[in-house]
């Protein structure tokens, strides 16, 4: 009888991030655990006459520089940092990041007064930016993929980076996510599409998710990487674990563009083949960070495709989503959620769901509010559904 070689374990070896909450992970945590919040009125141009005047900003770590650059490379030195990373032939890169916005009046005026961009300014708002500033930085020479799917663009990356190590194209992948979306433009946007919430006098309270009073999501922006490594090398050189990949699992709704399907099916597959990709039964979960994201119809999808997966279990396993916190970050909200998931896990602390006090009756799922809730938690799900209808969903462990 042959036996089947085993399929490697894929650990996490080191995380940074940079958000609304905090410049480094543990600011971050602390904040998040402590009920504080990012979303404030912003200051990065004068929003009077906007229908929204209010977002959570991530101050620049470098000023006078490119922010979503700083954003990457603030996040992923702390990464490395704690890693001790190598990289070479045998790691890849995959990070999920959206185009920026360029500021189009500076650049015409410049042109006018003849101070033509460089090629790196004009580089810095393609949506592969990011992906090539972690090429410097980290001497990887393996496959590199830049993932651009709105809200599961880092979760996708996490996922095809651990699908990576898992089929043993390459022994270790950086991956992760980057924002910056605090811009005029995407305002007027998203205010035009009804999508964000508009409580202008009390932006604290704005992001409410899973409430009976929620109206829409507040815009985010920040970083968030990991260093995935299969376990034998992460052994080899001596890298502390922080915890493990699992599964992934990942579908598309094929319906509307800014809406889930009323009965959640296409979050439900991505669950369902997250469970299945991990090798666990929906009763094993024991912490949900769900994608949340105060919108009306959204929310009520995701519920419903939790009752789906988790009928079993739904009175019991905690439920909770953050972006109340640190408002929604899109394609890096995967990244900065699988983060949260790991730390959940390291300190069994389940974190709260910030402004979520009136649950509606008929949701009936354990939602954790208040409060953080102390628990020992082993397996985790982290959940992204995102517009045009992707979904991706990570199931996380505390030890391999």
């Amino acid at each position: 009888m042959t036996t089947l070689p085993r399929k490697p374990q894929v650990v996490v070896t080191g995380v940074g991030m940079y958000t609304p909450l905090g410049p480094d992970t543990n600011s971050t945590w602390s904040a998040l655990l402590a009920g504080r919040c990012g979303v404030k009125r912003i200051t990065r141009f004068d929003p009077t006459g906007f229908p929204v005047t209010f977002a959570a900003q991530a101050p620049n770590p470098e000023p006078g520089s490119d922010l979503k650059l700083s954003l990457v490379k603030t996040a992923l030195s702390e990464a490395l940092e704690q890693s001790r990373f190598v990289g070479g032939p045998d790691t890849a890169i995959c990070v999920g990041s959206e185009a920026s916005r360029p500021d189009l009046q500076t650049l015409a005026r410049r042109y006018r007064l003849g101070e033509l961009p460089s090629s790196r300014e004009i580089m810095a708002s393609a949506a592969l930016a990011p992906s090539l500033l972690v090429r410097e930085m980290t001497s990887c020479t393996g496959p590199i993929s830049t993932i651009s799917t709105a809200c599961t663009s880092s979760g996708q990356a996490i996922g095809e980076g651990f699908l990576r190590i898992r089929r043993r194209q390459v022994g270790a992948v950086v991956v992760g996510g980057v924002d910056v979306l605090v811009d005029p433009l995407m305002i007027a946007g998203f205010s035009l599409l009804g999508a964000l919430s508009t409580r202008n006098d009390d932006p604290a309270t704005s992001s409410r998710p899973f409430d009976r009073d929620r109206d829409g999501f507040v815009l985010g922006e920040g970083a968030a990487f990991m260093i995935l490594e299969d376990l034998e090398r992460a052994r080899a050189r001596g890298a502390t674990v922080l915890g493990t990949v699992l599964g992934y699992g990942s579908s598309l709704n094929a319906y509307r563009i800014t809406d889930s399907p009323p009965d959640g099916r296409g979050a439900a597959l991505a669950m369902e083949a997250a469970l299945r990709s991990a090798g666990i039964q929906a009763e094993r979960v024991d912490y949900i960070n769900a994608h949340g994201t105060s919108t009306m119809q959204n929310d009520s999808s995701e519920t419903a495709a939790m009752h789906s997966v988790f009928s079993a279990t739904n009175s019991r396993v905690p439920i909770s989503s953050t972006k109340g916190s640190t408002g929604h970050l899109i394609a890096a909200c995967g990244a900065l959620e699988a983060v949260f998931c790991l730390l959940a896990m390291r300190d069994s602390l389940a974190p709260h769901t910030l402004n979520l006090r009136d649950p509606h009756p008929d949701m009936g799922l354990h939602f954790v509010m208040d409060e953080p809730l102390h628990r020992p938690i082993n397996i985790s799900i982290s959940s992204s559904f995102g517009f045009g209808g992707s979904n991706a969903v990570l199931v996380l462990g505390r030890n391999p």
